[in-house]
């Protein structure tokens, strides 16, 4: 259990220091009314939590350090991404639909709530 909990953090630790460095250096040469760096991680973490899928797949180990740990620590929008797939993939597209749309959904209430809870508590 120590293992994979070594593995799980290593890779969280670098992914989020990767994370952090692209947007330093996204918001050095670019300008946007988009969150840039946000979209980029988004998207190149979807594309390495998908080719890390297939790549490792057999090996318990690699799955933890790269999939969970890395990925995970990068963007968990990846792994939202991957789960949603998953459903589509298993043919429960209701309930993958339900999945996005609630996650996106109860996330910005979840957000609007703490930021008011946040004002009132400063107040």
């Amino acid at each position: 259990m120590l293992k994979q909990f070594l593995l799980v953090a290593l890779g969280g630790a670098i992914g989020s220091a990767l994370r952090y460095l692209t947007a330093i250096l996204l918001a050095r040469h670019y300008t946007s009314s988009i969150p840039l760096a946000t979209l980029v991680v988004n998207v190149v973490g979807c594309f390495l939590i998908g080719l890390l899928i297939g790549l490792c797949s057999d090996t318990a180990h690699l799955r933890l350090l790269f999939i969970t740990g890395f990925c995970g620590g990068f963007t968990t929008f990846s792994t939202f991404t991957a789960e949603s797939y998953a459903m589509f993939r298993e043919g429960t597209y209701g309930l993958a639909i339900l999945y996005i749309v609630g996650s996106v959904l109860i996330g910005l209430l979840a957000l609007w709530v703490g930021v008011y809870l946040s004002r009132a508590i400063a107040s």
